[in-house]
């Protein structure tokens, strides 16, 4: 929100240099954004007055003669659309000749046979404003002709001033400098109450039920649709341009001047928070206005502002009084019948104000609306209508809801003290606003939240000096909040207030302690294995993949996954229509990318959904060769060199890794049928291993051998044992075992483990053999054993444990290599 500091400084007339006021913003918890200087208008800029306005035949041109004062009569040629039929008298900006704005110095010109005695401006042509719609006016008598516009529109600064959503109270001039004061403890001058009523007003208002129900559903029901609403007439008002100071500081404000019926209700806005809707008199049927829900499905209005738009009985509107053949609004709400409009849309309320009934050149009869509305309600219109005005900006946050006599009150001293109009005496207000509650809290409570000692005596000045009422007994107080600070529920809200004002710069220095639940001991333990997996793996080589989530039935399809069994209702495109079910088909994609020949070995960890249910996978696929050939010969991509990777990772996680052959059925669809094995982690089975089905291979365009890997997460982890190493040393030996090439060497390990006993400390493969002297059909198989014991193993020892393994190959039907 910008604000200038004079108008500030009004409300507080000694408030701090402006220099000094940024970390008392932020202290307050409303930070400064900026401060930016507003320079005055520059020297050779006079106020001058219209004496006639004429069109200038067959030109979009007005000549005006002006009164310059000191320079005697001038003539200008304008074509600004505001200057057509000026009244005379008016005061408008004259840059006078040999000014220089800018680039461009202005002069003496003729313009289509007059000659232009410099240039009437803008507020944008003058550096003073953001509106070039049109020129600059004034009204009659705001100072003596040829007074330079810098005396009656000085330098100022704006305050750029970030407003949070809870602190509604704070989006005009009254509510900064409340909260300023009560920081500062300085005395508030607040703004005028406006021009005091005395009974009823002549304008009588209808609200809707207190409860209403949307959509005819129960289950969505409202608190009202405006439960305080103010009217008030002013009659005989001379419409025009609004004074100087008020023009000067909607300006600075960010808005743009209209006129002196609009600016005064945005004046109003700004000044107070409270807005307000001015209407036609002529338009308020029997000067009656009905707060009403009460539009068919499907009907149609238009703003002031020439928009359209399809409103129905969600939408709270403001009627003109003319009959319209229906029930009591209350029994409307009860059945399907609801008003016919006829046009009687005096606007959307707190929104916009309809073209019916908006202010006009000739109006000179107003009726003032000053509301208050259910924020939940206009916000939900204003979204569906697209319309997001300063009004709505205020209501859908929290209007001050005792604010609307007020507000009506100083619209009415504005028309009267500047447009010459009569108020009528009396003011129509209308329904009774909810306040906000009681709050009770004991200072002990406050200060265990805050963490600081504050005085309960203190607590109750802060608490007063922001406008509650508070009761004290003992150490407990009853506050009651004011009405415009509609953020107040819980008693948390007074502690915070109570450290905004005492200073969050009291707050004590200490160290921070953590006490963590016990449900919560351990919790980090899966993210810390995830992340010590996610370095191993990068530490082998591999390179971390992010893919989407999604997939779609011809990808899975052609990866020869799971089709996707969670679908998306609204899917952003064809290739997006579901949850993935596997990760191999997303690093499939990946390696499609990479240039041919290069080594892509990538890895993903992400979650996948089967309709087993979701599950946390890791991905690893392998393309190329492992290591290039460079002045040395490199590693070759190979089903090896992949088990080798795994067994790395293994070793590196301090786990036992097992490959199982997998056959038949068994294996995965999207592996080759004769390369695919089953991942046993520490003797659990986490996943598959294996060489890419060459058709899935060959329908994403990938020429060579592709390895790939699927585990599920977390893997299973295993107790860790530390023990001294042996001093005996080691005895070896090497078995040759023949067997069926359907035998796998998991097979043959496994005999031999259970077998060989305690004393066998390791087995390694180290020759396949196939050819002569082996049998067709058949394999051998070479390991290497390692034995060892407590002492050093004899042959005595070692001999018959190798004549038990041999008789345990001959009984499962496999025979020994002899040479």
């Amino acid at each position: 929100m910008k604000l200038p500091y004079s108008w500030l400084q009004e409300l507080i007339p000694q408030l701090p240099p402006i220099n000094t006021l940024e970390p008392i913003f932020a202290q307050l918890g409303l930070p400064l954004e900026g401060i930016d200087p507003a320079p005055a208008p520059p020297a050779g800029v006079l106020l001058v007055t219209v004496t006639e306005a004429a069109a200038m035949p067959g030109t979009q041109l007005t000549k005006l003669t002006l009164d310059t004062g000191p320079h005697g009569q001038k003539t200008i040629a304008s074509g600004a659309p505001n200057a057509v039929g000026l009244r005379a008298g008016t005061m408008l900006a004259l840059v006078i000749p040999g000014t220089k704005l800018g680039d461009m110095e202005y002069g003496v010109r003729t313009l289509q046979g007059v000659e232009s005695w410099g240039m009437a401006a803008s507020a944008k042509e003058l550096g003073i404003g953001e509106s070039s719609a049109g020129l600059l006016l004034f009204p009659a008598g705001t100072a003596p002709v040829g007074t330079p516009l810098a005396d009656v529109w000085p330098a100022d600064s704006v305050l750029d001033i970030e407003i949070t959503p809870n602190r509604s109270d704070a989006l005009s001039v009254l509510g900064v400098a409340r909260d300023l004061a009560a920081f500062l403890k300085l005395e508030l001058k607040e703004p005028s109450m406006g021009l005091a009523a005395n009974g009823k007003g002549q304008i009588e208002v209808t609200l809707p039920p207190r409860a209403v129900t949307l959509e005819r559903d129960p289950s969505k029901k409202l608190r009202f649709g405006s439960d305080h609403f103010s009217a008030r007439t002013v009659s005989g008002v001379r419409n025009g341009p609004a004074p100087v100071e008020m023009q000067r500081r909607l300006t600075l404000a960010g808005m743009r001047s209209i006129d002196l019926i609009v600016d005064s209700s945005n004046y109003v806005m700004l000044e107070l928070g409270q807005p307000t809707a001015l209407y036609d008199r002529r338009d308020v049927t029997n000067d009656k206005i009905l707060v009403s829900f009460g539009l068919r499905q499907g009907e149609h209005v238009k703003d002031l502002m020439g928009g359209t738009h399809q409103v129905g009985p969600e939408d709270l509107l403001i009627l003109d009084g003319r009959e319209r053949g229906v029930m009591s609004v209350a029994d409307a709400f009860q059945t399907a019948q609801t008003p016919q409009t006829d046009g009687g849309v005096l606007g959307i309320a707190g929104i916009m104000g309809g073209d019916h009934g908006h202010v006009r050149a000739d109006t000179s009869e107003v009726v003032i609306e000053s509301a208050h509305f259910d924020p939940v309600l206009l916000r939900r219109t204003a979204t569906r209508l697209g319309l997001k005005t300063d009004a709505v900006y205020r209501y859908e946050r929290g209007v001050d809801p005792m604010l609307s006599p007020r507000g009506a009150n100083r619209v009415a001293e504005l028309l009267t003290q500047y447009g010459g109009g009569t108020a009528e005496a009396g003011l129509t207000t209308v329904g009774t606003p909810d306040l906000p509650a009681d709050i009770q809290v004991t200072g002990e409570q406050v200060r265990g939240l805050l963490g600081m000692h504050v005085d309960t005596g203190e607590m109750v000045d802060i608490l007063m000096r922001l406008g509650a009422q508070v009761k004290r007994d003992g150490d407990t107080l009853t506050v009651t909040p004011p009405s415009w600070r509609v953020d107040m529920v819980v008693w948390q809200d007074l502690a915070e207030e109570v450290a905004r004002l005492h200073g969050y710069a009291e707050l004590p220095e200490t160290l921070p302690t953590f006490s963590p639940h016990p449900d919560n001991h351990g919790a980090g333990a899966v993210s810390a294995a995830r992340r010590s997996l996610k370095g191993a793996l990068a530490g082998l080589g591999a390179q971390e993949v992010v893919t989407y989530t999604f997939t779609s039935d011809p990808e899975a399809e052609q990866a020869r996954s799971e089709a996707p069994s969670v679908r998306l209702q609204n899917p952003l495109t064809a290739e997006r229509t579901g949850l993935r079910t596997a990760l191999y088909p997303s690093l499939l994609k990946a390696a499609q990318n990479r240039p041919k020949g290069e080594r892509v070995l990538l890895f993903e960890i992400g979650r996948i959904f089967p309709a087993s249910g979701e599950i946390e996978k890791l991905g690893l696929l392998l393309r190329g060769p492992l290591a290039p050939n460079t002045h040395q010969a490199g590693v070759a991509g190979s089903f090896a060199a992949f088990k080798g990777l795994l067994e790395s990772l293994a070793a590196g996680q301090g786990a036992s890794l097992e490959i199982r052959q997998l056959r038949g059925a068994d294996v995965p669809a999207a592996l080759h049928p004769g390369i695919a094995g089953e991942i046993v982690w520490n003797n659990q089975p986490v996943g598959w291993l294996g060489a890419l089905h060459p058709e899935i291979a060959q329908g994403y365009g990938l020429k060579g051998d592709t390895y790939l890997l699927e585990v599920s997460l977390p893997l299973p982890a295993a107790e860790w044992a530390f023990s001294d190493p042996s001093r005996a040393p080691a005895a070896w030996r090497d078995l040759a075992v023949i067997a069926l090439q359907t035998v796998s060497y998991g097979e043959v390990a496994a005999l031999l483990r259970k077998e060989a006993g305690p004393q066998l400390e390791s087995l390694e493969p180290f020759d396949v053999y196939v050819g002569e002297q082996i049998p067709e059909g058949q394999r051998s198989v070479a390991v290497h054993l390692t034995f060892r014991g407590e002492k050093t193993l004899s042959d005595s020892e070692v001999d018959p444990i190798m004549e038990r393994l041999i008789g345990a190959v001959r009984a499962a039907g496999w025979a020994i290599r002899e040479k």
